[in-house]
């Protein structure tokens, strides 16, 4: 799915299919830090929400995660599929995960999470989620404390810079502490990519096919002022990463259910449980880890 927000949201988003290859070329990746840092070193059984055409999912088969991709966007996850075709793929929306009770480690999201109904979204990943399992969340920024970057901003749109993005799994419940971390990274772009970048914009895509023209041609004026040509432009980001582990409770193990093919999930009877006192033993993948209070 795409990072854009309302009025061109539910199935508005799908739109996007239209322009897959276009969001595929023009959007920046992850860097592998963040990656790791957002799911960990060890491999593990993953959940990607929103998946779209596999920026995020790229760096997790690197890491060497087993993971379950999925979209609302048939045409998107068929990029993914191209790129990655030992990937598992599903078409089903966050507020409606096709798994069983407690069957991954780790659930993540990347550009998408504000999509989603959190009300619905947030207790259909607390329950595919193992006990002691994470919900890791990214956005990729433009770093707008630039002139340059404001100004490209103002161009193409900025609905890239969400506000409080993960504020509905703060407010949860259902998870506990949420920690957060930003990794900085530059994104080659050049003349080509820059109007896949703006044809990726839900602003842009909407207009009328002359309107678009006129709009990419503002566009290209632009990179061709910023006088680098085939050397690109090295358009700066921010990833944000937040993660929390999910309150299990007290007692609860095991697979609850069967998966729709009827398999049951795995259960893992080794990872910590969160208590009724609210610890919870975080582990970020290193072989440093810290005991953590949740105060709410």
């Amino acid at each position: 799915m795409s990072d854009e927000q309302e009025p061109f949201a539910a199935s508005g988003s799908r739109a996007f299919g239209t322009v897959a290859r276009a969001y595929d070329r023009g959007r920046p990746s992850y860097p592998r830090e963040a990656a790791r840092w957002l799911v960990g070193d060890q491999p593990r059984t993953v959940l990607e929400l929103g998946a779209g055409t596999g920026k995020l999912t790229d760096e997790l088969v690197a890491l060497g995660h087993d993971v379950h991709a999925t979209d609302l966007d048939a045409e998107m996850l068929a990029v993914l599929q191209q790129r990655l075709p030992d990937v598992r793929t599903t078409l089903a929306p966050a507020e409606e995960i096709p798994l069983a009770d407690r069957s991954v480690d780790v659930v993540v999201c990347a550009q998408a999470f504000h999509w989603f109904d959190s009300a619905r979204a947030l207790p259909e990943i607390a329950r595919v989620l193992k006990p002691g399992g994470s919900l890791a969340l990214a956005w990729n920024q433009p770093d707008q404390r630039i002139p340059w970057v404001r100004r490209l901003g103002a161009l193409i749109g900025n609905q890239d810079q969400v506000e409080a993005p993960a504020e509905p799994l703060i407010a949860s419940t259902l998870f506990g502490f949420v920690d957060e971390e930003t990794f900085r990274f530059w994104q080659q772009v050049d003349r080509r990519t820059i109007q896949d970048l703006a044809l990726s914009r839900s602003n842009i895509l909407s207009l009328a096919p002359e309107a678009q023209e006129a709009k990419l041609a503002e566009v290209l004026a632009f990179y061709d002022d910023y006088g680098r040509g085939m050397d690109g432009m090295q358009l700066p980001y921010t990833a944000r990463c937040f993660k929390a582990r999910v309150v299990t409770p007290p007692g609860a193990s095991g697979p609850r259910a069967h998966s729709p093919e009827g398999t049951e999930a795995d259960a893992d009877p080794t990872r910590p449980e969160p208590g009724a006192t609210g610890e919870f033993d975080v582990s970020d993948g290193t072989d440093t880890d810290m005991l953590l209070i949740d105060f709410r």
